[in-house]
């Protein structure tokens, strides 16, 4: 079965993109796919670039700090990316409930399922906050900081672990709202969260007027603060009645049989992107060994990379949605040509965007370094990962297709042989033994993300998925 695509001579589109970004409702499982793909990511892609911002933001400002707080920055983002796993696996387990019941037309299922992720988050960041607070220079120390380093970045890893209910909860509620085809309202808290946080990353880190100078500890207050704004507007939309899921204060008690069904989608959700990210924190102890330097450089190129692969996530979230509300609608085939045409689409924006870097690599990594000696390791990270842009973004979302469908095992199973059996044993081999140094690390995830969506595609094409219940 083939579909119609959007031209450029259709006269509603661009009347249907404004609608999209202000959030007109929108029902993505009837018309044309390339008008409802389009429609679908554009508020998702807008949404993932401001989430995208904070990465660059705090190295922009933090670098200005000298290596050693970007290497601080950099050992707590890998402590803090734990916590965006678990956040990330119960959004896949949202997202699909969310979708599946307004599919299926129900609105008030789609909000029970809200509420009940929403209090299941509350108690997992509670005990992640215990633990990154009490244990914040001992995690340190485990990634491979020096005891001096660690002592030094205390702090700053302790309020940013223990802050982690801001992105628990912004990641969840706008996991909500776009499963609920309410991307433009997710789109809004991010652009209100990095507001706040650009105004007060200055302020804080180097001091103005009355505020004292806080250094990297400023950082970490204005993300937090920020991200904490953009989650009180993202409950006023909740609560107002205008949007397609609604949560009513009647709601908001445990419903044992949604959770169970939440986390046993999520669990596995869980487990697959802790297994991907349990990965990266491998490469960071790789890397540890090389010094602050190595550290700074790959943190500097790591936020640019995220910065440009966020949006490409948000292509990604869109195919997720339209899986699950296509298949609650009973049209699999939507659900596939959707998924297709998303990715052939997202590899050609990504892949184009990584020759870009490749060719100016030297001068974006200026803008954030004046160490030769950090910016030639940012560089070098930065022209090597680029090679794999086009397949990074075809495995993104391949691998979200199969999140959306409610089938989070298979995506789990690819992440283990692509990060554990491959990329570790690959970039230690590289790196140590080989005599590559950091640039092995680099080769190394390119090459396991070249292979994520290969593996990722052919699995995909199986169309095992289509036959998942939730």
């Amino acid at each position: 079965m083939s579909y119609p695509e959007p031209t450029a001579r259709s006269p509603r589109l661009w009347v249907d993109i404004v609608g999209s970004i202000r959030g007109v409702p929108r029902d993505y499982t009837k018309g044309a796919i390339g008008r409802a793909v389009i429609l679908a990511a554009i508020p998702m892609v807008l949404e993932m670039s401001m989430q995208s911002l904070f990465a660059v933001v705090d190295v922009f400002f933090v670098a200005r700090l000298g290596p050693e707080a970007v290497a601080i920055l950099g050992l707590s983002d890998s402590l803090l990316a734990l916590v965006f796993s678990v956040a990330i696996g119960l959004c896949m387990g949202a997202t699909a409930m969310v979708a599946r019941r307004i599919g299926e037309g129900s609105p008030e299922g789609a909000a029970v399922a809200a509420v009940q992720a929403l209090l299941t988050g509350l108690v997992l960041s509670v005990l992640m906050s215990l633990a990154g607070v009490v244990w914040a220079t001992d995690l340190l120390q485990l990634l491979g900081a020096t005891p001096e380093l660690a002592s030094n970045g205390r702090l700053f890893a302790a309020i940013m672990l223990g802050g982690n209910l801001t992105v628990m909860w912004l990641f969840l509620i706008n996991a909500i709202f776009r499963g609920a085809g309410d991307a433009a309202v997710a789109m809004r808290s991010l652009w209100l969260a990095n507001l706040i946080n650009i105004a007060l990353d200055p302020i804080l880190i180097f001091g103005w007027g009355p505020v004292p100078a806080l250094g990297l500890e400023g950082a970490a207050i204005a993300t937090t603060l920020g991200r904490a704004i953009g989650i009180a507007y993202q409950f006023r939309q909740l609560s107002s009645g205008h949007g397609r899921i609604v949560i009513r204060w009647s709601q908001v008690v445990p419903n044992v049989g949604v959770i169970v069904r939440l986390l046993r989608v999520s669990g596995i959700g869980v487990l697959q992107y802790l297994v991907s990210t349990a990965s990266f924190l491998g490469l960071v102890r790789i890397l540890a060994p090389f010094g602050d330097t190595a550290l700074a450089g790959y943190t500097i190129a790591i936020r640019i990379i995220i910065f440009i692969l966020l949006p490409a996530w948000g292509m990604g979230n869109a195919a997720a949605t339209l899986v699950g509300q296509n298949l609650g609608a009973g049209n699999p085939n939507r659900a596939e040509h959707s998924v297709w045409f998303t990715a052939r689409c997202n590899a050609g924006f990504l892949g184009s965007v990584g020759v870009l870097l490749i060719i100016f690599a030297e001068s974006i990594v200026a803008l954030f370094t004046t160490d030769i000696s950090v910016a030639a390791i940012a560089v070098d990270c930065l022209g090597i990962v680029s090679y794999s842009y086009a397949f990074w973004a075809f495995g993104l979302v391949t691998v979200q297709a199969f999140n959306g469908s409610s089938d989070t095992t298979t995506p789990t199973w690819i992440n283990f042989f692509v990060f554990w059996v491959v990329q570790l044993p690959v970039a230690w081999g590289l790196s140590g033994p080989l005599g590559w140094g950091p640039a092995g690390v680099f080769w190394a995830i390119a090459g396991s993300q070249t292979l994520l969506a290969l593996v990722g595609g052919a699995a995909f094409r199986r169309g095992g998925w289509r036959n998942r219940e939730i």
